[in-house]
């Protein structure tokens, strides 16, 4: 985030109640939920109150409330949003306002918030935010990292037309017109974004952030786990997704792999998992490691432990992308 922006939210923004919608929160280990973690705890110190809204499909009730840090969260129920089909995940993030309605419905109505703020992904919390604004009367604040459909259809994911694109498209425009301000990523973001879309709302760059933080030395030595110790390792976590193009890494690990010394660490899930590990039997790469999504407090040890930080995003892209996790990197110290 830019001073400028930081001190402009912080001086609108005091002694109020204010609302975060995220679709993805601790314990993931997602930039998403790292930022949206760490500025309602900017809030806080700044006495404002803050509260989480954010679904799960791992609790046993319709909602779960707990504090983390002195941040409350509210979890609703919800379908699997994350490493499933497209059809599930569509149907599923199709269902997520109404789904925080009816599950928390009564906390809503007594609970007034000043202000909202949703992150987007996903294009599916408009509706919600819709409902609140008339109950509540409060502003809202739209962080737009993806510009979705967008960039499915630049990587010829979906058609431009295709009804299902129509769909996604009606509940984008309903998540732009229900915000006040929209903060995007990029000074091009912003450019794109006004030659693209007619909504009348102020737009703003926003750029992704981070809280400088360090982690506890680990009692796990994963260079020594994975017989490491002599090499520089390229780390990577995150999604692995078709907007990612991790295959990228795959065919860059197969030109070096006559470098002894050098090994590319992969860590993360998504749609393309089971194809990297396949490309990479077929390659016979041995200076390649693809692991599943590990703990947060294990992915920041690997990313402490191991020396170089690595993205990687489709060259089909549009519109231009800042990937969350290079902050994180940054944060480490790592080149």
């Amino acid at each position: 985030m830019t001073l400028k922006n930081t001190i402009i939210i912080k001086i609108r923004l005091r002694n109020i109640k204010i609302l975060i919608i995220v679709d993805d929160y601790f314990p993931s280990n997602k930039p998403a939920a790292t930022m949206m973690h760490q500025l309602a705890k900017e809030f806080i110190s700044n006495d404002n109150q803050v509260s989480i809204l954010t679904p799960s499909s791992h609790i046993s009730n319709q909602t779960e409330i707990e504090e983390i840090e002195g941040v409350e969260v509210l979890r609703f129920k919800s379908g699997r949003i994350k490493n499933v089909s497209r059809t599930i995940r569509a149907i599923n993030e199709s269902m997520l306002s109404i789904r925080a309605w009816y599950s928390l419905k009564t906390f809503f109505n007594v609970n007034k918030h000043d202000f909202i703020i949703y992150y987007s992904p996903s294009i599916f919390f408009g509706p919600l935010v819709w409902k609140l604004k008339r109950i509540w009367g409060a502003k809202s604040f739209l962080i737009l990292r993806d510009i979705f459909p967008r960039w499915a259809i630049d990587n010829n994911l979906m058609s431009e037309y295709s009804p299902i694109t129509l769909y996604f498209k009606f509940f984008e425009k309903i998540n732009y017109l229900n915000a006040n301000t929209i903060g995007l990523m990029s000074e091009k973001n912003l450019e794109f974004f006004n030659k693209s879309y007619k909504v009348n709302n102020k737009k703003i760059v926003l750029h992704n952030w981070i809280s400088r933080f360090k982690v506890k030395k680990s009692k796990n030595n994963y260079r020594k786990q994975f017989d490491l110790e002599k090499k520089v390792v390229f780390f990577y976590g995150g999604n692995i997704g078709k907007a990612q193009d991790i295959l990228a890494i795959v065919k860059l690990a197969e030109k070096m792999k006559n470098i002894n010394n050098a090994h590319f660490f992969i860590v993360g899930d998504g749609e393309s998992f089971n194809e990297i590990i396949s490309e990479i039997n077929i390659l016979k790469l041995n200076n390649i490691t693809l692991l599943k999504t590990v703990k947060r407090e294990e992915y920041y040890d690997m990313l402490n432990q191991f020396d170089i930080g690595i993205f990687s995003l489709s060259k089909l892209h549009q519109t231009h992308n800042f990937p969350g996790k290079i902050l994180e990197y940054l944060n480490f110290n790592k080149p």
